[in-house]
């Protein structure tokens, strides 16, 4: 490549960033005085930062994305590019697809086959870069660990600010007089294997963030090479592989989608690790500009991309990564209770133990987990039979009675009370403004609002019935935050509180609050255990 074809090689990197933080979040800062003479930057709650790193001389062009966060993220990132040619001896310039230069909205995204991530869609307009550039995706080198690279500086949250370093450009910057100053933004060369484990950096004012050392990190692993939508739902979306580490590519949007949550002090493997312009653009009579366009989707779990697709194939991949990207096994596997991490786990979150369904409950702090069955058992019985149907559900289902598996199981499974006292909650005298909601009144009953499920120290290990204080509070949470969490199809429920001395609270098949005589066999079981991990 000429020299001067060198300097018309531009990729361009530019930063979209959208809501980094789900529910509510305040914070201020007054004027706080102190010195100990210790810098130490704490781990901000939610935070993603795009990593571009470009060097036109070997062509390497490595984009990623990294969560400096603590709190996990969903990713999508896309690629749009432009080129034009001008002819030595022209003062014109042609557009190779359409658009204007200084218009990124104008550049063409890149779309590729249905069912080849490398080559673009022949019937879409980014078909005419096939020409003149190649990209190559995913982490290519076969048999090698996973690269390093330098963790950002730049860790607040709303900050637009890519890491941008070697010949890659950051567009957030703008001169006095709004002209846009395109620069690098990240330390390094943008040349391949640049950074590699044990090295530390120093940001001494060079660069946009803080002024602190960073150590180097690694990416992620990729389970697999980048693919489309279409692959993925033909192949992968029924499987054990339909969430995991690595890209799928919307072949109708151009969105790339990391098909896992991105928990905090994670990198993805590449999107991109090479772009490559092809002979022809060396056979071009002139002068060229090229250029790759990164924007990009970064937000909390509980909240939805723009313009987010309920349905088809990306609202199933956009669904599967919410709840069940936290790289936790799909919940349709049957695992054992060491292939889980129950602290990345959202209220909510449907997974197989033991051979049992269940739903996540709530973390209730120090390695305890509250977990229900997510099914009803036994239904049909009365509320009288209840307590008899959860020790033998207990004993035969959960912990077995072969002694071995019993002594692996219930070492995880937390001792709560021998039993509970539940008091009366009379239903009538109860206030549910809406009936699969809270009871906005509970607390004035004081032993049924006391008697919430937890921790005893010397108690039994056993599965419980909630009590309606159980169900109220993690309604409250957002565990039970609507009547379909709560309810179970065609399956009543009952409780362990008692609405009088021949009556019981239950949670109806749609979820909400019922009472309902004792001896009345119309409803079934829902196991609950706190689980230690």
């Amino acid at each position: 490549m000429t020299s001067e074809k060198k300097r018309k090689l531009r990729n361009i990197a530019i930063l979209a960033l959208l809501g980094l933080i789900g529910g509510t979040f305040a914070f201020q800062a007054f004027n706080q005085q102190a010195i100990n003479d210790r810098l130490r930057e704490n781990p901000a709650d939610y935070g993603g930062r795009v990593h571009d790193y470009y060097n036109s001389d070997t062509e390497n062009k490595d984009i990623f994305v990294e969560n400096f966060g603590q709190e996990p993220i969903m990713v999508r990132l896309k690629l749009s590019e432009f080129m034009e040619i001008q002819e030595r001896g022209s003062t014109s310039w042609q557009q190779v697809a359409g658009g204007r230069r200084d218009d990124l909205d104008s550049w063409i995204p890149y779309i590729p086959e249905a069912n080849n991530v490398s080559q673009r869609r022949s019937d879409n307009p980014s078909a005419a870069f096939n020409q003149y550039s190649d990209l190559t995706f995913g982490w290519t080198r076969g048999g090698q660990d996973a690269p390093w690279y330098l963790p950002t500086f730049n860790t607040a949250w709303d900050n637009p600010i890519t890491a941008a370093a070697g010949h890659a450009r950051d567009l957030s910057y703008r001169l006095e007089n709004g002209e846009l100053y395109p620069r690098a933004t990240h330390p390094g060369s943008g040349e391949d294997a640049y950074w590699s484990e044990g090295e530390t950096y120093p940001n001494t004012g060079q660069w946009s963030g803080a002024m602190i050392t960073r150590e180097t990190a690694q990416n992620l692993q990729q389970d697999k090479a980048p693919i489309t939508l279409q692959e993925w739902h033909t192949r992968y979306r029924n499987t054990p592989d339909a969430i995991g580490d690595y890209w799928v590519i919307d072949h109708e949007t151009g969105w790339a989608y990391w098909a896992s949550q991105l928990h905090g002090g994670q990198a993805t493997s590449y999107l991109i690790d090479e772009a490559h312009m092809r002979p022809e653009a060396e056979r071009i009579n002139g002068s060229y500009y090229y250029g790759i366009h990164v924007s990009s989707e970064l937000i909390h779990p509980d909240q939805e991309f723009r313009d987010e697709p309920a349905t088809g194939a990306v609202g199933e991949l956009i669904a599967k990564i919410r709840n069940y990207g936290d790289g936790n096994p799909p919940s349709g596997i049957n695992a054992p209770i060491g292939s889980f991490n129950f602290s990345r786990m959202s209220p909510g979150r449907i997974f197989t133990m033991w051979g049992q369904p269940f739903r996540y409950l709530e973390n209730m702090g120090d390695g305890n987990h509250m977990i229900i069955r997510n099914e009803v058992i036994h239904f049909g019985t009365n509320w009288d039979s209840q307590n008899g149907l959860l020790l033998n559900w207990y004993n035969n289902d959960v912990v077995t009675t072969v002694p071995a598996i019993r002594a692996q199981r219930e070492q995880y499974i937390v001792p709560v009370a021998e039993t509970f006292n539940v008091g009366v909650l009379t239903f009538a005298n109860t206030t549910r403004p809406n009936n699969n909601g809270l009871i906005t009144n509970l607390d004035i009953f004081d032993i049924p609002y006391a008697d919430r499920t937890r921790v005893v120290s010397g108690g039994n290990r056993r599965a419980f019935a909630l009590s309606v204080a159980d169900v109220n509070h993690l309604t409250a949470i957002g565990s039970f935050a609507i009547g379909a969490d709560r309810g179970t199809p065609n399956r009543a429920w009952w409780l362990r509180t008692e609405a009088s001395a021949t009556s019981a609270w239950a949670i109806n098949a749609n979820g909400t609050w019922s009472s309902t005589g004792h001896s009345v066999a119309t409803r079934g079981i829902r196991p609950a255990l706190i689980i230690h991990q």
